[in-house]
């Protein structure tokens, strides 16, 4: 296994009894859009639905997640739009629990590493994935989604964001979260999409995460009773994840950007969706 799939899998095999306690119904592992939502069911299904639009969904379209974790948004996207589906993810965990919650949907999972995969998708989207591919490999990334898109596709990426390029991460984080995992900054995606894809949007909303990263403290500390696999210690790393990370946002220090991409000869203009 490649070392960025080894790393990925990590963090997202822990135990899916942690994630069904800590998430929404979907379990998506990702920033909320808190724009207009009450609670964490409705900022979820707000981003996925955000998405969809920003890619401008058509029924019949091929999609591909990089990255599909538990397949909520495939779910969303094969439901409300009409789409075919198609996830992949490293862990084995999401990718058997994405399968079981997708009995009947035109979707299909596999356990593979991006860089594996052949075929043409008419779009292409990621969420919370393309911090574990590393500033050093950004370049074979974009690279892949080129080979993989067809010629008048559109992807986005919907990522973490460092304010400033960097190549390695946080100690604490590298050792007990995300091992291998870098932030990468807009300068950095910038750069590897260069003369490949036209950057059409940019969209930041870094403060919606500090909400969502507190829904989901709130979630786990409510139910750690439920799974007492999980000794003192690791709660202790658990909450220090969510609740620096929630402070990383607040202060502005970290982003959460959608970046909406087309190829170099696009036709028209791009309808920004809010």
């Amino acid at each position: 296994m490649k070392k960025a799939a080894k790393n990925a899998k990590h963090h997202y095999n822990i135990g899916n009894d942690l994630y069904t306690r800590m998430l929404d119904s979907e379990m998506v592992y990702s920033c909320g859009y808190w724009k207009n939502a009450k609670d964490l069911e409705q900022a979820q299904f707000a981003k996925l639905d955000l998405i969809c639009k920003k890619l401008q969904l058509k029924p019949g379209m091929k999609v591909l997640d990089i990255g599909s974790g538990w397949g909520g948004f495939l779910r969303h996207a094969v439901r409300h739009y009409g789409v075919q589906g198609f996830g992949i993810s490293p862990a084995d965990n999401q990718i058997n629990l994405a399968r079981e919650k997708s009995a009947g949907l035109d979707i299909n999972f596999i356990q593979q590493d991006y860089r594996d995969l052949q075929g043409k998708y008419d779009r292409i989207v990621s969420v919370g994935m393309m911090e574990h591919v590393g500033p050093k490999n950004l370049g074979t990334f974009f690279t892949k989604c080129d080979d993989l898109l067809s010629e008048d596709g559109m992807m986005l990426h919907h990522t973490i964001s460092s304010n400033y390029s960097k190549l390695v991460t946080d100690p604490f984080f590298d050792r007990y979260i995300f091992p291998g995992g870098v932030l990468p900054s807009l300068a950095q995606i910038s750069l590897a999409t260069e003369k490949k894809f036209i950057i059409e949007d940019v969209h930041n909303f870094g403060p919606d995460y500090d909400l969502t990263l507190l829904e989901w403290h709130k979630n786990i500390n409510a139910r750690w009773s439920e799974i007492p696999t999980y000794d003192e210690r690791f709660k202790r790393m658990w909450n220090y994840y969510l609740l620096s990370s929630a402070a990383g946002f607040r202060a502005r220090n970290l982003q959460l950007l959608q970046v909406v991409f087309r190829r170099l000869h696009a036709e028209g203009k791009y309808e920004t969706v809010r």
